[in-house]
């Protein structure tokens, strides 16, 4: 029997008094793709960390062993020099940097004391073509590149240390479908030529497409190995022991039908870049009935998020053009707060950077967009904060040991239900949800879905962005799909598949 190229033997980790790994096993295979997966919080990321010394030897228990020796990383320096390189789910260059700059960053190639600039571009050039990224210019600031290119950068980063295995956390959560498939290729391109690849992902689609072998974690614990070699293995088999149950359907059924009363509506919406005059939206019409789940979808560069941004208040200051209506009277809303206290509320999709304050606790963060229904005039009344806050955990089943707990240490998952208090405590009549389960497991899933089912119960008028096909197929009463800043096509979700939705998607 050939000697793995990495084996973690009984590790246990803790946080203080809780404890989140329990003598965790994983055992890699030279030259295969491997898939962690599991539910948020199931420890998928904090093995990662303790396997690229993150968390140092003396911080666990257990044993590492690459090629069959054992090995004690101290520090990410370690792990990089045994051949372990990893890339994490939120990227970590220097935007003001160039590419170069960044790929070489605290490895930098010197000709004696000097850093050697034409040889770092020159082996930039050669990494670039390696994971199919030769049209990025290695003297590019990494502020100008797409998320999707950025990501490329991060790998070609990543093999400039000559790895033999490399770890990607969740890469494809922030591209599109079309952009997964790309890094999909290039990480079997990888594995053909001798790179091992450990992949930590929510989407069991791609798992099934590129996965030698599939480890899943559930709460900590190593619940089930599948070597797909030896063993057909299909995705209701892997979600079962990820939530420890059965989901039969990945989409809760409706639970009620949409009203014929129109809460909101926009007419020839336009949303304009102000520095560039090219319209990010352009003469969008669209509705939302009360009750009613509405899809939005459409490619990257659609112009779904920005319609959603124009219409919460204008953030971003585009040149806004058209009409709104709310309950059939005309509306403006000059700032984001204004459409809040008409009931209008946008989740972002990006809730680490610009939805939630990671470094705040669960009952901040839920009461930060309505703070004046938890004070005294303007005095903060902390026990009814803490109120509200018990109360969303109990009903959106927020896994946190207290309210005191600072969001940054929760999962994804779990962060996410914390963005969707913070919206819900603004009590809206409409709900723009931009990507409301990107980067989180099925089973967290599903309970989002599930939420957006009694919302509209409810009475709620929601507006589901999303560039997850399925998702949107699975989850609309009526569908919206928009192609370079246009709406190309409305239609019932009864009527609608994936072919013809993608048919308007690329129109």
């Amino acid at each position: 029997m050939d000697t793995p190229l990495i084996e973690l033997r009984n590790i246990n980790k803790s946080f203080g008094e809780v404890q989140v790994l329990f003598d965790v096993n994983l055992s890699v295979k030279k030259g295969e793709i491997h898939c962690l997966v599991g539910e948020n919080g199931a420890g998928k990321s904090t093995l990662m960390k303790i396997l690229s010394g993150v968390y140092p030897y003396g911080q666990y228990s257990g044993e590492i062993l690459i090629e069959g020796h054992p090995v004690q990383f101290h520090n990410i320096s370690d792990s990089e020099k045994a051949g372990i390189s990893i890339i994490y789910q939120e990227l970590s260059m220097v935007p003001e940097m160039t590419v170069y700059e960044n790929i070489f960053l605290g490895n930098e190639i010197k000709k004696g004391t000097v850093v050697d600039t034409e040889a770092e571009i020159q082996r930039s050039i050669e990494l670039l073509k390696a994971v199919r990224a030769d049209y990025i210019r290695p003297s590019s600031k990494v502020k100008e590149l797409s998320v999707s290119m950025q990501q490329l950068v991060e790998i070609a980063k990543a093999l400039s240390k000559n790895p033999k295995a490399l770890i990607l956390d969740e890469p494809t959560s922030a591209l599109s479908e079309v952009e997964s498939e790309n890094l999909l290729n290039l990480l079997t391109e990888l594995k053909k030529q001798g790179v091992t690849i450990i992949l930590i992902s929510h989407r069991l689609k791609e798992v099934m497409q590129v996965a030698d072998a599939i480890t899943v974690l559930r709460d900590g614990h190593t619940v089930a190995y599948f070597d797909r070699a030896k063993e057909d293995v299909d995705e209701a088999t892997i979600i079962k022991h990820m939530v420890g149950r059965e989901i039969t359907n990945l989409y809760p059924p409706k639970i009620a039908e949409p009203t014929d009363e129109i809460v909101f509506e926009v007419k020839n919406w336009n949303a304009i870049d102000p520095k560039t005059g090219r319209y990010l939206v352009k003469d969008a019409n669209l509705y939302v009935k009360k009750g009613e789940i509405v899809g939005l979808f459409g490619l990257i560069g659609a112009g779904r998020t920005e319609l959603g941004l124009s219409i919460f208040g204008n953030p971003y200051k585009y040149t806004v053009q058209g009409e709104m209506y709310l309950h059939g009277k005309p509306v403006h809303f000059r700032s984001p707060t204004e459409a809040i206290r008409n009931g209008v509320f946008y989740l972002t999709e990006d809730r680490k950077e610009r939805g939630l304050i990671l470094i705040d606790s669960i009952r901040k963060n839920i009461s930060l967009a309505n703070l004046v229904a938890v004070s005294h005039g303007s005095i903060l009344d902390d026990a009814r904060e803490i109120d509200v806050a018990e109360n969303f955990v109990q009903n959106l089943s927020i896994k946190t040991r207290n309210v005191e707990e600072k969001v940054l240490t929760l999962s994804g998952g779990t962060q996410q239900k914390v963005l969707v208090a913070k919206g819900l405590f603004t009590e809206p009549e409409v709900l723009i949800l931009d990507e409301p389960t990107r980067g989180i497991d099925v089973g967290a899933k599903y309970e989002i879905y599930t939420l957006i089912r009694q919302l509209a119960k409810e009475g709620k008028a929601i507006l589901l962005i999303s560039s997850e096909l399925p998702e949107i197929l699975g989850m609309s009463d009526r569908i919206y799909v928009m192609g370079r800043g246009r709406i190309t096509g409305e239609l019932p979700a009864d009527k609608a598949d994936q072919e013809t939705v993608m048919t308007y998607a690329i129109d």
